[in-house]
């Protein structure tokens, strides 16, 4: 069986990853090589199904639960699992037990617990949920990762097209490039920040709620920290707006005053696709299988799209042996 996947950002390459997986042979198309144009290269790397639950439905707790452990079988040595910290000003304690009460996966924590878990943080909150089980990633040295572990085993990449008679079948990954092409799919803009400080040291991902702009700080080592991110109903694909701007800079220093003399090292903006239920599909369209649809969870619930899609390629081509035999 030879397969043509279509995109290269998290969702191709994990498609990728588990049709070779399952003895496929697999070329991968994109023409922005370098993933600068893929959503998943401004993405946080989350692997946090319960917060998501917070204001996600519960099919992504229900395919997100086994992130973790899909991403340690793709990536050995890439998934950190120090869980995730939710915090809240004093001011905003209500949006810690509003939050606590639309999940699970947490206890509570005071602010001594606040303290052992993530030292820099000391003193400056009272509560917070804590999340054991959760764990993320690094997007951008795990994209690397999975496409140079893909070439050693033999998967082709390609920046230009091939032509679709050449495969047996074509798996569509190419994400909020389809806006306008699928029903329903829709842009939903999402604006980061990488900050530099040696002043301060996180083991995870803290979230920080405020009832207007939650947002998310991640370690990647080195002094560096991803801020993110907003969600703007919109597909306007041009750079980070100086309120977005502020507001993730605020929302840092929230957390800690020393990202105040941080240094702004990158700002970023993408657009994520997704359907009205923000919920990701597998779907036929013409003569190709689509995966599209991942919205923010692209990291979080691309291993078990990735298996629905390879499912069903497989299984309609066990079905066409099956006829052609009677």
């Amino acid at each position: 069986m030879r397969v043509l996947v279509k995109g290269a950002g998290v969702a191709g390459l994990v498609v990728a990853h588990e049709l070779h997986a399952r003895g496929a042979e697999v070329k991968v198309v994109d023409p922005h090589v370098n993933f600068d144009h893929a959503a998943s290269w401004l993405a946080g790397g989350m692997l946090a199904p319960w917060c998501e639950r917070e204001s996600a439905d519960e099919a992504v707790l229900r395919l997100g639960v086994q992130a973790a452990d899909r991403w340690d079988a793709i990536l050995p040595g890439e998934v950190i699992r120090n869980g995730t910290l939710v915090v809240a000003p004093a001011r905003d304690y209500v949006e810690l037990k509003r939050f606590a009460g639309r999940t699970s996966g947490y206890r509570w924590v005071e602010e001594e617990d606040i303290a052992l878990l993530e030292p820099a943080l000391a003193g400056r909150f009272r509560h917070g949920l804590f999340f054991p089980e959760e764990a993320h990633l690094d997007p951008r040295q795990a994209l690397g990762a999975l496409k140079e572990k893909l070439a050693a085993q033999g998967v082709v990449f390609a920046a230009d097209d091939a032509e679709d008679g050449d495969f047996s079948d074509i798996i569509d990954c190419t994400g909020a490039a389809r806006i306008g092409q699928i029903d329903d799919l829709r842009g939903v803009r999402g604006e980061m920040l990488y900050l530099h400080t040696d002043e301060i040291e996180l083991s995870r991902p803290v979230r920080l709620l405020h009832p207007r702009i939650p947002v998310y700080v991640v370690p990647r080592g080195g002094g560096l920290f991803m801020v993110g991110a907003t969600m703007i109903e919109t597909d306007f694909g041009g750079p980070i707006t100086a309120r977005s701007l502020m507001e993730l800079l605020n929302a840092a220093y929230t957390l800690h005053p020393a990202f105040a003399d941080a240094a702004l090292v990158e700002t970023g903006a993408g657009i994520r696709p997704a359907f009205p239920d923000n919920l990701p599909r597998v779907l036929r369209q013409g003569n190709a299988v689509v995966l599209n649809g991942l919205y923010r969870h692209g990291f979080l619930l691309a291993p078990a799209m990735a298996a629905q899609a390879a499912d069903l390629v497989f299984s309609e081509r066990t079905k066409q042996r099956s006829s052609q035999c009677v």
